[in-house]
């Protein structure tokens, strides 16, 4: 398997990283593990233990895809790191909310806002 393809767009901003998601979809579950072990790698590599993840270029995103939020959470909890949310559609925010998980994460209606918010 290459490691080519990618599922996650990375940049620094004033110490954090941004994440940003390629897939429109976060459905299946081989792309959510492999959004996952991307994500990991970034939270490994550990050059911010800032995490911000913008959600501006999705759609649609499964539960198991929540799961996977979940995880990563604690990944970056065991750095002691510090991860906020950005720019969620209303239909998936409104899954949050259902599940509970908007009181798990700090979600910001802005890329802007959530890194001013580190």
């Amino acid at each position: 398997m290459s490691d080519e393809r990618t599922h996650l767009s990375v940049r620094t901003s004033g110490g954090v990283s941004v994440v940003e998601f390629a897939d429109r979809k976060i459905l299946d579950e081989l792309s959510i593990n492999e959004i996952g072990e991307e994500l990991s790698k970034v939270v490994a590599e550990g050059s911010s233990k800032k995490l911000l993840l913008s959600f501006k270029n999705v759609d649609h995103l499964s539960s198991a895809a929540l799961g996977m939020l979940i995880r990563l959470n604690k990944q970056v909890a065991e750095v002691s790191g510090s991860l906020k949310l950005a720019e969620i559609s209303p239909q998936i925010f409104e899954v949050f909310k259902i599940t509970g998980l908007n009181k798990i994460f700090e979600i910001h209606p802005t890329t802007e806002r959530a890194l001013a918010a580190f």
